[in-house]
Formats: C-alpha cells, sequence, structure tokens
C-alpha cells in the first residue's frame, strides 16, 4: 500500500481507539451527530465525537484530530465507517464509492444517445423511462440515426466529422456520471411505494382513530419527500437534458452531476431500514402496520415538516402551550426534546 492509500485508511495513534472492540462512526438516529459505536458486554455505547475529542484531548490540528474530520466528512457518503477501514473516495477523488448496476449504465448511455438523435432531427426529446428507451434504443432505424449524429455532433463542436469518436468518448464519461442518477432514481421508486401505500392505509384505517390520527400527517409528510426527491431529479435532468450544452462543458457537468448524486445518495440512503420493512408489507390491517406508521412519521417529521410546524410539536411533547404556541409553564426543566430537523 502507498503512503497515500495508506493516509486514506481510518487509523489512529491514541491508543484509546485500538482497545474498542468493533469500533463504527455512524450519525446518531436520534440527534444526526457523529458518534462513536463501541461494544460494552452485550450492549453497545454511543459516544458523540466532541466527546471524545474532549476526553482524549485530540487537537484539531493533530493527526488524531485531521482524521476524525475525515470521518465526520466520510459519512456523507456511507452509513458508517469501521476502524482499519479506507475512508469513501468521494472525499479525494470525487467519484463514488458505491457500487451501479450495468443496467444503469446502458440506460444511462441510452439515454444520452437518444437525445443527439432528437437533437439531430430538431426537437431534443429527453427520455428517462428505461422500457421506453430501450424499446426507441433498438429500432434498427435509430441505430444507424446514431452513428449519424456523432459526426454532426463532432462538427458542431467544431472537431469535425472525422473525429467523432471523441465525442463516442465523451458520451462515454458522461453516461457514467449520470449512471449514479439512474441508480438512485430506481431507488426512488421505492419511497414512490411507501407513498402509495401510505396513501391507501388512510382508507384502511379511515375507522380507526388512533391509527388514522398518524396516518393523515404521516401520508401528507410522504407527499411532501416524494415532490422533494421528483424536484431533485426534475432539476438534474434539465440541467443535463441539452446534449450539445452538455458536451461543450462537460468538466461543468460532471461536477454538477456528482454534487447532486452526493446530495440524493446521502438523502436516500437514510431510508433503506423503512424501504425494507415497507416491502413486507401490503396496503391492508395488519399488526405490523400501525407500528410502522409511526415509525415512518418519527422518521418524516424532523426531515419534511415545515420549521416552524416542527417547532410547535417538539414544544406540545414537552409542556402545554397557548394558541400561539407559548408555554403555560414557567420553567422549561420538565421539557422532552424529542429530536431536531434534519439537515437531510
Amino acid at each position: 500500500m502507498s503512503p497515500d492509500e495508506q493516509s486514506r485508511i481510518i487509523a489512529f495513534a491514541h491508543p484509546a481507539f485500538a482497545k474498542f472492540e468493533n469500533l463504527l462512526f455512524r450519525l446518531s438516529a436520534e440527534s444526526g451527530e457523529p458518534v462513536a459505536v463501541v461494544s460494552l458486554g452485550q450492549t453497545e455505547a454511543a459516544l458523540p465525537l466532541r466527546g471524545i475529542r474532549r476526553e482524549f484531548a485530540i487537537a484539531d490540528d493533530s493527526p488524531d484530530g485531521r482524521m476524525l474530520d475525515l470521518v465526520v466528512r466520510g459519512l456523507d457518503f456511507v452509513k458508517a465507517l469501521h476502524l482499519g477501514e479506507a475512508l469513501p473516495s468521494e472525499l479525494f477523488s470525487r467519484k463514488a464509492s458505491w457500487k451501479i448496476a450495468e443496467r444503469h449504465k446502458r440506460i444511462a448511455h441510452q439515454r444520452l444517445t437518444m437525445q443527439m438523435v432528437s437533437w439531430l432531427y430538431g426537437e431534443e426529446h429527453l427520455i428517462t423511462s428505461p422500457e421506453e428507451l430501450a424499446q426507441v434504443a433498438d429500432d434498427p432505424q435509430t441505430r444507424r440515426r446514431v452513428s449519424q449524429a456523432f459526426e454532426e455532433v463532432a462538427e458542431r463542436l467544431g472537431i469535425g466529422r472525422e473525429r467523432k469518436e471523441e465525442v463516442v468518448g465523451h458520451i462515454e464519461v458522461l453516461s457514467d456520471e449520470l449512471a449514479y442518477i439512474e441508480a438512485l432514481r430506481d431507488l426512488f421508486q421505492h419511497i414512490l411505494s411507501i407513498d402509495r401505500k401510505l396513501q391507501a392505509l388512510r382508507k384502511v384505517y379511515a375507522h380507526e382513530k388512533s391509527v388514522l390520527e398518524v396516518a393523515d400527517p404521516v401520508a401528507r409528510l410522504a407527499r411532501l419527500a416524494v415532490d422533494h426527491y421528483r424536484d431533485k431529479f426534475d432539476e438534474c435532468d434539465a440541467q443535463t437534458g441539452e446534449i450539445l450544452n452538455a458536451l461543450k462543458n462537460i468538466d461543468a457537468h460532471i461536477n454538477y452531476i456528482r454534487a447532486v448524486r452526493d446530495d440524493l445518495h446521502m438523502r436516500l440512503m437514510a431510508w433503506e431500514e423503512l424501504v425494507r420493512d415497507w416491502s413486507a408489507v401490503k396496503a391492508e390491517a395488519s399488526p405490523k402496520v400501525p407500528d410502522l406508521i409511526r415509525r415512518t412519521y418519527r422518521f418524516l417529521a424532523p426531515r419534511f415538516m415545515p420549521v416552524n410546524e416542527w417547532v410547535l410539536v417538539s414544544q406540545m411533547q414537552g409542556k402545554p402551550i397557548d394558541a400561539r404556541g407559548k408555554s403555560l409553564l414557567a420553567s422549561p426543566a420538565n421539557q422532552k426534546k424529542i429530536g431536531k430537523v434534519m439537515k437531510w
């Protein structure tokens, strides 16, 4: 391993770190704060990294302090980091540290080539449906037009038709980056499935007040989440939808795609547990559903509820308030904090 590769391995000079078995770092599910999770017999303890810095007297500008900074930044890209493993590649090369399927690469490449063909005939059209893309791309007439489109794009870029292979290379590079957006679009389908089930369950539990009083607000929050993510994908599609502009400014477009990729990946990977649990239930009454609805509310509220409403809910959980949201208690000593607005 080269010195450069070695510097990207999570390791600390302070001997205290080596004493913890299976030490890992993640974000706290309750507060979103970076913590170190250590095993204490049959239980686990989550130690805030700010507390570790203080207790171990780790200076910010020391090697251990800088490594802790990298760990915190790395948790924007992965759910957990273990002692002794490599930091996410996004921190150093901006390349994604997570894997995608070949089908996502194929979809991205088909999308870009179809954009070129439609541009060639004067009406650039963006297709994002994998089924529609496959159908159009497999058409023999389309295949003939693709070769012509590469030549025309090369001419328009000022490099000449005979250098169309350079355009082919640019499309490959750009599609490799967009493939991650297509993979994330697949993950978004799971969130759409959760939303559909929640909307259906409002009717299923229409006459069970204890469930409906949570099902109604969680269904509204789920719709906000869906709209939020759909806007993100639509914005990315719009920015990369003009093929000639994308090829003329390929470096800027790659940087933009990577920024969107990292932001969406951070947000969507937080859904992993909910996606798994919702995939195991149907949109019908069952013993598991009410608790799953409540857990979904606790997940969505600090992320998608408008801040002023979230503050009000937090206050109501801890102490009585009047119609203006003012406390009816003189002291906040008994107030119970139930969370904070998540950055994602």
